[in-house]
């Protein structure tokens, strides 16, 4: 099998035939149709992080295919079943995070793609148990990007507490950002769509965002702040003036919700503000088994729309250089040959 392997941090990475691996017990086989490019692949690739993956690796946590056998023990999967692999891996099951409904705190973790080989490959292992059924209706490249894009914007809204009639700006439109906005909308929010790229921010307005502003030549906390504030600011960009910009827009009660994470970042707010204000700041990471399960279900059903562009594994680096300079409107997705031919999109095509 094709399997693109991290040898190196912040080295080229290397597309290199593997064997294809086998299930252990609880495990299931998964021949990969499709994998989403995430920025925190690009993270990973780079060891960005004070928390590093073991090297060599293989990343991806956008991993879409289907089951082709199942490990000992394994009841609740079937072969031949589509599923998902989110960066959610792997959870301990026993820990209070874990009992209460929180596996995405759990700390004995393990993360596709970058605690184990992840999807850019063209098969994985996978812990039975957090490989998501995928429905019918939803497409293998759809899927993928609402694998970590979706269920992270999903949950940041949740967290964000949001209500109907409430104003929720979102920082940054692209792989994420794009189903923020849509998100956002299905809860009965007005949103304001904050870019730099003219392209994305004609793409929020296509997809529901009531107002878009462009960053590159307005002051986003001005703009939001003429339109009324935002009562939640959900940050999916990596600049380090964006956070305290969407500080800055909220309104008194306001919840500014965190998402992104830059290699070097650190917030500076004003406790005076936080305080007479009564701010809100949310850490918000990924999100469960169930919340994906919610959002396959939304999409299913006609809810979002997934803008993505699919590419062959063998352009990885280039892929990243793409998202790099921003070239890239929401989703790059790896369509990979070992996909079926129904399910299986013509690289280099949009998707909307």
């Amino acid at each position: 099998m094709r399997a693109a392997v991290v040898e190196r941090f912040g080295s080229l990475v290397n597309v290199e035939e593997r064997a294809v691996p086998q299930p252990g017990p609880g495990q299931v086989l998964v021949r990969l149709e499709t994998c989403g490019l995430c920025h925190t692949d690009i993270h990973a690739m780079n060891g960005d992080w004070p928390v590093k993956p073991a090297l060599p690796l293989v990343p991806g946590h956008e991993g879409v295919g289907i089951v082709e056998q199942l490990g000992d023990g394994v009841t609740g999967r079937t072969v031949g079943q589509r599923v998902a692999m989110p960066w959610l891996g792997r959870a301990c099951g026993d820990c209070r995070y874990c009992v209460d409904g929180r596996e995405n705190l759990c700390e004995k973790q393990d993360n596709n793609g970058y605690g184990v080989d992840g999807a850019y490959a063209e098969y994985m292992i996978a812990d039975a148990r957090f490989a998501v059924p995928v429905p019918d209706g939803v497409t293998a490249v759809d899927a993928a990007p609402l694998t970590f894009a979706g269920v992270t914007t999903y949950a940041a809204v949740k967290n964000a507490r949001v209500v109907p009639g409430e104003t929720v700006a979102v920082f940054g439109v692209g792989g994420l950002g794009h189903l923020a906005v849509q998100y956002a909308r299905l809860v009965g929010a007005r949103v304001i769509a904050v870019d730099v790229t003219e392209e994305k921010l004609r793409m929020a307005a296509e997809l529901g965002a009531d107002h878009v502003v462009d960053a590159r030549s307005t002051d986003p906390v001005e703009a939001i702040r003429r339109l009324g504030g935002a009562d939640a600011a959900i940050v999916l960009a990596v600049a380090p003036t964006v956070f305290r910009q969407a500080f800055d827009a909220l309104n008194r009660g306001g919840r500014l919700v965190l998402v992104s994470l830059p290699a070097d970042g650190e917030l500076t707010i004003p406790i005076f503000d936080t305080v007479l204000k009564g701010i809100s700041v949310i850490g918000s990471i990924v999100g469960t088994r169930q919340d994906l399960a919610d959002v396959f279900a939304l999409h299913a059903l006609g809810r979002t729309r997934v803008i993505t562009e699919t590419r062959d594994l063998a352009d990885v680096n280039h892929c990243v250089g793409e998202v790099l300079a921003g070239r890239v409107p929401a989703r790059l997705v790896f369509a990979y040959r070992t996909a079926d031919p129904a399910s299986r999109e013509t690289p280099v095509t949009a998707h909307v």
